[in-house]
C-alpha cells in the first residue's frame, strides 16, 4: 500500500467518529456478514441481497451506518481542498445545485458552499443514526414506521457527496492513489441502493454515465 493510500485510511483523516454496532447484538453479527463478503471479493451485486430470514430493516441500517462511516472518510481525504473559495455552491457540475434544508435553521432550500453543506449534511445523519428511537440498538426494539423513508433521505443525501467528489475533486482522490478504493465504495453504495430500491433515479442522474460504464 502506497503512502498516499495509507493517508485515505489514517482515523485521523476521518472526518467524523464512527458509529460502531455493539459485538454479540443481530446487527453487528449483519455487520460482520456483510464485511466478510467483502474482503472475500464476492460479486458487490450478490453482497448486498437481502439473506435469506433476515429482516430488511436490519440490513438497511447496518449498511446506511457502513456508508456513512465510508462516505465520511472518503470525503475527509479531499476536505481540505473542498474550500468556500474553490467550491462556493454544493454542486455536481453546472448542470446540478444542491441547496441544503432541516426544517430546523435552514426551513427553506438554501444554496451554500460545499463545505458548509457537508458539515450540515453529516451533522444531520449524525444525529439521525445515533437516535435509538430511528435506530435502535436494543434487541426487540422494533424500527419506527418511516424507518425506510428516513434511510432514503440519508442515503439521497450520502449520493450527493459521491456527485460533488467525483465532478469536482477526483483529481486529488488520483493523486492520493485511492480511485479504485473509492470507486469500489461506490459500486457497492449503488449496487446496495438501486438493490432495496432505496433512492429515485432521476437522484442518479449526475454520474449516469459513469455508473454505466463501472457497475455493468
Amino acid at each position: 500500500m502506497s503512502m498516499a493510500l495509507k493517508q485515505v485510511f489514517n482515523k485521523d483523516k476521518t472526518f467524523r467518529p464512527k458509529r460502531k454496532f455493539e459485538p454479540g447484538t443481530q446487527r453487528f453479527e449483519l455487520h460482520k456478514r456483510a464485511q466478510a463478503s467483502l474482503n472475500s471479493g464476492v460479486d458487490l451485486k450478490a453482497a448486498v441481497q437481502l439473506p435469506c430470514g433476515e429482516d430488511q430493516n436490519d440490513w438497511v441500517a447496518v449498511h446506511v451506518v457502513d456508508f456513512f462511516n465510508r462516505i465520511n472518510l472518503i470525503y475527509g481525504t479531499i476536505c481540505e481542498f473542498c474550500t468556500e473559495r474553490t467550491c462556493p455552491v454544493m454542486s455536481g457540475g453546472p448542470k446540478y445545485e444542491y441547496r441544503w434544508q432541516d426544517d430546523l435553521k435552514y426551513k427553506k432550500p438554501t444554496a451554500l458552499p460545499a463545505p458548509q453543506y457537508m458539515n450540515l449534511l453529516m451533522d444531520w445523519i449524525e444525529v439521525q443514526i445515533n437516535n435509538e428511537d430511528i435506530f435502535p440498538t436494543c434487541v426487540g426494539v422494533p424500527f419506527p414506521k418511516n424507518f425506510l423513508q428516513i434511510c432514503k433521505k440519508i442515503l439521497c443525501r450520502l449520493f450527493r457527496v459521491f456527485v460533488h467528489v467525483y465532478i469536482h475533486h477526483f483529481d486529488r482522490v488520483i493523486v492520493m492513489g485511492a480511485e479504485a478504493h473509492v470507486n469500489t465504495c461506490y459500486k457497492h453504495f449503488y449496487y446496495f441502493v438501486t438493490e432495496m430500491n432505496l433512492i429515485d433515479r432521476k437522484e442518479l442522474e449526475p454520474l449516469k454515465e459513469m455508473t454505466s460504464r463501472m457497475c455493468h
